[in-house]
Order: C-alpha cells, then structure tokens, then sequence
C-alpha cells in the first residue's frame, strides 16, 4: 500500500508532464488573467516548488483567505488567551495557532509563563486528556474550515458519550462559498478564475459552486497540492478564460466526489448549525460560521467561561487583511520581513504554515526577489 501511494504521488510530481502543462499554458495564454488559490496549503505549494515562477507574466496568483489560523477573529484569540490563562484550565490547540499574536501576547507567553497550554494533534487527543484530568476544565480550540469540523464534532459526541463535564470548545469554525461571495460582491475584487480547495472539497463535495459560479459569471476549477494538479487545476482555468465561458470543474477527481463524504456532512449537521463570524482582517461575513446547536451548548467554552468584556487592538501596519481578500501582496507591506517576521509577527498570515507571508519569507519571494526577476525577464 505505501509503496502504491509513493508510486501515485512520484506520479503527480513528474518533471516531464509538469513541463509540459506549463508550457500549453504558455501556448493557451493571450490576456492577463487573475487566478486565485483559496487555499493557503495551496499557496505553499505553489511556492514550494516555484510554479508561480514558471507560469507566463499574463498569469497572475491570487492568493486567498483559505488559511484557518489567519483567519480565526482577533476577538475568538483573545478570549482563548484569557481562557488559557485561568489556573484551572488545560488549553488545547494545533500548534499553528501557538504564536499567533493577539491584542497583546501570544499562547506561548502564557505557555512560558506557568499556563497549562498543549500542542495536540486532533481533538480526540483533548478528550482524552479530559478524562485524564477530571479535575481540570480542558478546552480546544476549534478552528478550521470544513476539512477539520467532522473530527470536532466528533470529539463532541465522544465528550458526551462518555459523559464528560469538563470538556468544551472555543469555535470558530468558517466555510468556504460565503467566503467567495464576499471577494466576488466586493468592489475591489480582482479575481477572475477560482482553483477550489481540494481537501475541502474531498469533505464537503463542489455541488454548492455551480450557483456562484453562474452568477458571478466565473470559473472555478477543485484542485489538489501536487504540482501536477496546481497545473492542471491552472490550466482548465485558463482554458475556460480564454474562450469565455465559466463552468465548475473537477481537476481532484481522485479523492474529490460532486456530493462529498455524505457520512462527514451528517456528523456536521448533527452537532453545528450556519452562523455569522467574523474573518480577521476581513470583518463579518454573514453565515459563514458554524456554532454548536443548542443541544451541545453545554460544550460552548464561550458561555462555559466568562471572560469579560473582550478589547481588542489590532497592529496599525500589518495588511494581512488586504492580502486574505487577494487586493495585495505580502511583499505590499511596508513591514514585511523587516518588522514583521516569523520571530516577530505583526499577524496570523507569517506565522501559520498556510498563511501567505509565511510562504513568501520561506520561499524567497521578497521584494528584491520579485524586481529582480521581472528585470531579467
């Protein structure tokens, strides 16, 4: 089986047929065209193996608000900083969202500080630990599209099988097709092809893109993390541009369905229902949440804890909410690997392993990077 799956991925990694869908897009290309990438694994992806590089100048990357930690409310950060900071609470977490800074510090200072904040891998392990430690109150913090809600539920129902009384969750889960609507409402929007996030997709199925793709008159194309499939998903994007037209596509089809995994929608259902949230550095997107129903709300942390009147404050510099949106670039920001780095961030989008800046600082792509290329071009 693992030497299968090696086979299939040395497949999708292949130098000759990456080569050669970039160079039909070379060949396919007339006008300028912007694409973006919704997911922030995608945007790693892209720069990890240097496609953006690759591709003809008329082909702009885009890059999108599908990074979770980035986009989880400055306000939702600081109340699991305040949660977090109580002695009689275990705090659970993926370690991206360790560093993410809030209004004034960060899980790790409360980490160093005495507080009992530890790094798990899924929400199963909280459990766990809340029945390790029934003298403690053990809060996660439930973040993440809709790849990472079925195992939050789940964790849920787990909690209340067992009858424990000493687990919750600190939501603050989002959806992608809202999170389309608003940067394709927006006036500022520059996005003319969408490539779908493919591991969302593999949960939620693409049946829900159609209705915005017929409407905002735009293509969007479900793609994987390979660079073969970063191509392919690029190329039947462009292939729909340039001769106008604007159809749903699967470029994911080994893992991607129409309906999705119907079993992982129903455990959604079951334990979270539609809600507004808040995006950091985009503001309220109408229904573009998920909250606990009311029959799990004794597993709510937010009316669990009271953590008083939240104020938060936001770094004045950082545009990190101009670059979820697509408007800017990370090399955009004045501050960007200067004040801003991975040592010091200013915002979730350099310190997330899917967040843009991160990707850029990683991968080279400064501003120096970027003039010099375009000077030898």
């Amino acid at each position: 089986m693992a030497s299968d799956t090696f086979g299939m991925l040395n497949q999708f990694r292949n130098a000759d047929l990456v080569k050669a869908g970039i160079e039909e897009i070379h060949r396919i290309t007339t006008r300028n065209w912007a694409l973006m990438e919704i997911c922030g694994g995608q945007t790693h992806a892209i720069l990890r193996s240097g496609l953006d590089e690759l591709l003809p100048e008329k082909i702009e990357l885009v890059h999108g608000p599908g990074c979770p930690v980035c986009v989880t409310p400055l306000e939702q950060i600081d109340k699991g900083l305040a949660i977090a900071s109580m002695d009689n609470v275990i705090f659970t977490t993926f370690g991206d969202m360790m560093r993410v800074p809030g209004s004034t510090q960060d899980l790790f200072s409360i980490k160093a500080s005495g507080g009992q904040v530890r790094i798990v891998y899924s929400p199963l392990d909280a459990v766990r630990i809340a029945q390790e430690n029934p003298d403690k109150q053990v809060v996660f913090f439930a973040i993440g599209f809709e790849t990472t809600v079925p195992v939050n539920a789940m964790s849920v129902i787990q909690a209340r099988a067992l009858g424990l009384k000493n687990y919750s969750v600190l939501v603050s889960q989002v959806c992608v097709p809202p999170a389309m609507h608003a940067i394709l409402s927006s006036p500022m929007n520059r996005v003319q092809g969408f490539l779908a996030a493919g591991h969302v997709c593999s949960v939620m199925g693409f049946w829900e893109y159609p209705a915005i793709s017929n409407l905002y008159r735009i293509p969007i194309v479900v793609t994987g993390f390979e660079p073969l499939d970063l191509v392919e998903g690029i190329l039947m994007t462009v292939r729909q541009l340039e001769k106008g037209s604007h159809e749903v596509e699967n470029a994911y089809r080994r893992y991607v369905t129409r309906e999705g995994n119907i079993a992982a929608q129903e455990m959604i259902k079951t334990v979270f229902e539609p809600c507004d949230r808040g995006w950091r550095g985009i503001g309220l997107i109408p229904m573009s949440g998920l909250g606990l129903r009311k029959e799990f709300s004794e597993y709510n942390a937010e009316t669990r804890f009271d953590v008083g009147e939240i104020k938060t404050k936001e770094s004045e510099i950082c545009i990190a909410g101009q670059i979820l949106q697509g408007n800017k670039k990370p090399t955009d920001c004045p501050a960007f690997g200067t004040l801003c780095t991975q040592d010091h961030p200013l915002g979730a989008t350099m310190v997330s392993s899917e967040g843009a800046c991160a990707a850029y600082l990683r991968y080279g792509r400064t501003r120096t990077g970027i003039s010099e290329k375009k000077n030898a071009s």
